[in-house]
């Protein structure tokens, strides 16, 4: 009856998870050669460590294939519709910040806040036939932020890598994207809008509502407990 934990399989962010869990008693360790994905705990009996890529974790979450999982709380926001209906936010961890943002050229100087965007978007579709284009992979997350905020007239155009350089590369107007310290959007003569950021991301833990929870509120229990958690309402009505 093990509760499956999905947790990102390699880099920072599994480095970082790790020790988060471990300053809770919970030992994740990746055991085997470098290209297994094999991996134990400690200090919980019957929770199951899964590494996953951290884009694949929300979808493992959503189809309950993991009862627990560790990801970026963008990328549950980007590709879980109603993600609040399908996972719960259980504890924020504290690293992995980034903010999702807007950004548009430094040389356009009259352009420092959405509303600007908007008045700047209408006017390039008049003067060039097509909408102003913004490259992103947030496509849901970005949408849903300008249509809050009453921006229309630009198109999404799918940018799943260096996107801080379609500006120069002439595939696209503005960005919108992940940054943490600005460095490459700078490098590349962007400049992020003033306005709130699209998302504030960081590495969160989430329970899934689609797993089978049936004989399993021992061991998740238990390792709320290592959290210094409850069981949350959501949960505690399918346990």
């Amino acid at each position: 009856m093990a509760v499956k934990l999905g947790v990102p399989s390699k880099g920072r962010l599994m480095e970082q998870t790790f020790d988060w869990f471990a300053a809770r008693d919970v030992r994740l360790t990746r055991t085997g050669a470098a290209r297994e994905y094999a991996a134990e705990v400690e200090g919980v009996a019957g929770l199951e460590l899964v590494l996953l890529s951290a884009s694949e974790i929300p979808r493992e979450l959503a189809a309950g294939r993991v009862h627990l999982g560790v990801t970026g709380s963008d990328l549950v926001r980007e590709e879980l519709a109603d993600w609040s209906a399908q996972v719960v936010e259980l504890a924020l961890m504290g690293f992995g910040h980034a903010d999702l943002i807007v950004a548009v050229p430094k040389a356009w100087v009259d352009v420092e806040t959405l509303d600007d965007l908007d008045a700047v978007a209408s006017r390039f579709r008049a003067a060039h036939g097509f909408r102003l284009r913004i490259a992103t992979k947030y496509h849901r997350l970005v949408r849903e932020y300008l249509r809050a905020h009453g921006v229309a007239d630009y198109q999404l155009v799918d940018s799943q890598g260096a996107t801080e350089g379609t500006v120069k590369n002439l595939t696209a107007e503005a960005i919108a994207d992940i940054t943490s310290t600005g460095e490459t959007l700078r490098a590349n003569h962007l400049k992020i809008l003033a306005d709130a950021p699209v998302h504030r991301s960081q590495a969160t833990v989430f329970a899934s509502r689609r797993a089978d929870w049936n004989g399993k509120g021992p061991v998740l229990r238990a390792v709320l407990t290592k959290l210094d958690m409850a069981v949350p309402p959501e949960l505690s009505q399918m346990l």
